[in-house]
Formats: C-alpha cells, structure tokens, sequence
C-alpha cells in the first residue's frame, strides 16, 4: 500500500514563505503525475496544483505565481514551494497521486501537514 507524509507546514506571517515535502512510498514514483491539495476549515479539499510524470505543472488560479510545485524522483518526493503567502492560504495541505490513491475503494491520504497565515 502507497505511504503518503507530508511535513514541512507550519506559522508564517502573511507575505512569507514556507515549502512543504511529501515522501511517497510503494507505487512507482517516477512514472505518476502527483498534485497537491488543500482544505481549510469547514470546506471541502481544493486542487493547488498538479505535476506530471515528465515535470509539466499547472496551477489553480489563486495560487498563480505564487506557489511552485517540483519533484526528486530519486528521493520519491513532491515539493511545494509557497511565496507571499495570504491569509486565504490557511488550510491543512496533502499531496497525492492524480487521481488520488485507492485502497479497497477509498481515497487513501497522508495526514496532511498544517498551514496558517497570520496577518
């Protein structure tokens, strides 16, 4: 079964900066596109952005010029660089395969790691 940790969040002020890793265990690393995903409280999860097998991107339109999502296939990991940082970033963020990983036909993610934007 595919391990999913995220870490890397944590307290920044508004226009800081943070980058968030996710190690991804089992699966085949090097030939999955990957996207990473936030939820803030009460709503439900948002696409951040996505990157290919290959290194193409795209973005969600908020996060546009401000985030930058990269990968180390030989450390299996997913990064997500985010810069001027806003208050509308506060969530808790996760990583994923895309689309998401199942086991037994549930959605399996990681724990997600903790954002807060404080102005």
């Amino acid at each position: 079964q595919v391990q999913l940790v995220e870490s890397g969040g944590g307290l920044v002020q508004a226009g800081g900066s943070l980058r968030l890793s996710c190690v991804v265990s089992g699966g085949t690393f090097s030939r999955t596109d990957f996207g990473w995903f936030r939820q803030a409280s009460g709503k439900s999860r948002d696409v951040v952005g996505a990157i290919s097998s290959g290194g193409q991107t795209v973005y969600a339109d908020s996060v546009k010029g401000r985030f930058t999502i990269s990968r180390d296939n030989a450390k299996s990991t997913v990064y997500l660089e985010m810069n001027n940082l806003e208050d509308g970033d506060t969530a808790v963020y996760s990583c994923n395969r895309v689309p998401p990983y199942k086991w037994a036909g549930t959605e399996t993610w990681g724990q997600g790691t903790q954002v807060t934007v404080s102005s």
